[in-house]
């Protein structure tokens, strides 16, 4: 199974449009996972119309619209791995501990809100994943999003995508 993970779009505060090769991969994966700033209800239609499967959460920046249609956490089941989804997850220090006491029946925690891709594991195995943002780098020297396989139960392999500058 084929993921896409993407966060923090901020459309269309940071960008008309999310980049070409972002769409792309949305379109061929088999699940798109977004964990929150989408900003505007157009990007959350246009990813369902583009994409087999989404998950989503809303973010610090979505609105009473976004809030309505989407949880603060999403937890789902793709292929027998157990996925958390969520916005925020405090600061950097702790995140690890933090996220397994609050996630303990979960294998892959994707959260954003940092715009800093993020790939570690905690003890006891959570492993924690942030795309980065695809329209905003903030500090960091490339926009961002991440592919991922999940094959019997596991995640198998991550790819950082660093996106051209505009």
């Amino acid at each position: 199974m084929r993921l896409v993970l993407t966060a923090d779009t901020h459309l269309p505060k940071r960008a008309r449009d999310l980049p070409a090769p972002l769409w792309a991969a949305i379109e061929a994966a088999d699940v798109v996972v977004h964990a929150g700033d989408w900003v505007d209800e157009a990007l959350l239609d246009a990813m369902t119309a583009r994409s087999r499967r989404l998950v989503g959460v809303y973010g610090n920046n979505d609105g009473p619209a976004l809030r309505s249609r989407l949880p603060e956490v999403a937890r789902v089941d793709l292929d027998g791995l157990r996925v958390a989804v969520v916005h925020e997850t405090g600061p950097r220090a702790g995140r690890e501990q933090r996220c397994a006491a609050r996630f303990p029946d979960v294998d892959l925690l994707v959260f954003g809100h940092s715009h800093i891709p993020w790939d570690t594991e905690a003890p006891g195995g959570l492993r924690l994943l942030n795309p980065g943002s695809p329209t905003d780098r903030r500090s960091q020297p490339h926009a961002t999003y991440l592919e991922a396989e999940i094959a019997d139960a596991r995640l198998t392999e991550v790819r950082l995508h660093r996106l051209p500058r505009p």
